[in-house]
């Protein structure tokens, strides 16, 4: 994957989708309820970013930290996908978690913030 400092630029665009507000990134999709107290979040990794991988998890603050909480499904074209509902009007740290050994930010990420471990953690602002 790529470095944060990398990070492929995108556009945020928002569009009514069954009568609710949707904001689509490159590689994160956010549905906002009617409410907008929830948010149903779609983490997407392409094959790209972990050709060989065999199980991606997305770990966050969301989750505990779980690493097996998680798990993307791996798409015909080998990229992963996940959607997770998820509180609004808050911001979590995130990364993903490819085959229990090597830890990835997403390319897409609303922001990075420095961790405890002296990386960056993905960021997603719903």
């Amino acid at each position: 994957m790529k470095k944060t400092t990398e990070k492929r630029q995108h556009s945020e665009e928002y569009r009514k989708e069954s009568g609710e507000e949707v904001a689509v990134a490159e590689g994160l999709k956010k549905n906002y309820g009617k409410n907008r107290q929830t948010c149903k979040v779609t983490f997407f990794l392409p094959e790209e970013a972990a050709p060989e991988a065999g199980k991606i998890a997305v770990v966050g603050d969301f989750n505990d930290w779980d690493r097996n909480a998680d798990i993307m499904s791996k798409q015909k074209d080998g990229s992963f996908s996940l959607t997770l509902e998820l509180p609004s009007n808050r911001e979590y740290r995130f990364k993903y978690l490819i085959d229990d050994t090597q830890w990835e930010n997403d390319w897409c990420a609303d922001k990075y913030i420095k961790n405890e471990f002296g990386g960056e953690d993905s960021v997603i602002q719903v």
